[in-house]
């Protein structure tokens, strides 16, 4: 936190100098040009408040007070062109809380898709021991890292179960948070999961903020519970035996595997010293910073910024 807080305040500096230097009229027009870019994001997003249909079908989110969604293509937007994260064709939405957003200085999201593995038996869940399997992640960390590395990205170290995975039953929703750390960043990153079984695979919910969020999203996952549902004919009872795919692993290797993707785990913006990013960025136009290195977590050497939303 002192490392950031001390950058911070050496790109305000640097603001102020430049101003003293005559770059001011260059220095409005960037900074003009980057507002207006973030705010072409956030005027762009189309937010759903209500129940969507998500997948073709096989699904709905039933959207609470207090909470919005966005659909697949706005959602892939923000997670790859925006925060760096690799590309995914099976991101079918974001859920928000109805003050949060791609920009938004204090937030988490869940990010929402679907994994059509088939139907997933669940007669191991009582006996896995996620201890041992915390082991096993530590280990099999390195050559993941190494192919991360190969793909432009930062290696991504698990610290810890921030909440062990939990199993309920009756609802066949199965959820779990680790703490993660990205690369170099002081701030440790958490991601909540939560998976619903159905009939023909997984619905899956991600949800990515700051560590010292989880309290907050433990305040909310039991409305985040409550809003994915299968549709019918698409549900965990809807299985047919004699017809149905089954999925090549159960519970204990589906928490494993979530966890060990190499792609799956995902980055959100950076939660920010000083209420207003907006302010904040007057400072690293100043020295030459750019936003694609604040609101995202890839490498420098990337491609420019997208200008529009399909």
């Amino acid at each position: 936190m002192k490392q950031i807080t001390l950058a911070l305040s050496c790109m305000l500096f640097s603001f102020s100098f430049s101003y003293a230097d005559g770059n001011k009229d260059s220095l409005e027009l960037e900074l003009e040009k980057q507002l207006l870019f973030i705010d072409s994001v956030e005027n762009a997003l189309h937010w759903d408040t209500s129940t969507v249909v998500i997948g073709n079908g096989i699904a709905k989110i039933k959207v609470p007070k207090g909470f919005k969604f966005l659909n697949a293509t706005q959602s892939k937007f923000v997670l790859h062109d925006l925060w760096g994260n690799p590309e995914r064709d099976d991101i079918l939405g974001m859920i928000f809380p109805e003050n949060g957003g791609p920009y938004a200085d204090s937030s988490y999201v869940f990010v929402v898709s679907f994994e059509e593995d088939g139907y997933v038996k669940d007669g191991d869940a009582d006996d896995i021991d996620y201890d041992d399997m915390f082991k096993d992640i530590k280990k099999a960390e390195p050559d993941l890292n190494v192919e991360r590395s190969k793909e432009g990205y930062e290696p991504i170290l698990m610290m810890g179960w921030a909440a062990k995975p939990y199993y309920d039953k009756n609802k066949k929703v199965l959820h779990w948070a680790k703490e993660l750390k990205f690369g170099d960043a002081e701030s440790n990153t958490l991601n909540y999961d939560v998976r619903v079984l159905g009939r023909k695979g997984i619905l899956s919910l991600n949800a990515i903020a700051a560590i010292e969020d989880l309290p907050l999203v433990k305040a909310n996952i039991d409305k985040v519970l409550m809003m994915p549902e299968f549709t019918e004919g698409n549900k965990y009872s809807d299985y047919n035996e004699s017809t149905d795919k089954v999925a090549e692993y159960t519970i204990g290797a589906l928490v494993a595997g979530s966890v060990l993707a190499k792609t799956g785990v995902l980055a959100m913006i950076g939660k920010f010293l000083i209420a207003s990013w907006k302010f904040i960025l007057i400072g690293l136009i100043a020295v030459g910073g750019s936003m694609r290195k604040i609101f995202k977590r890839k490498k420098p050497a990337e491609a420019e910024e997208t200008d529009s939303i399909a």
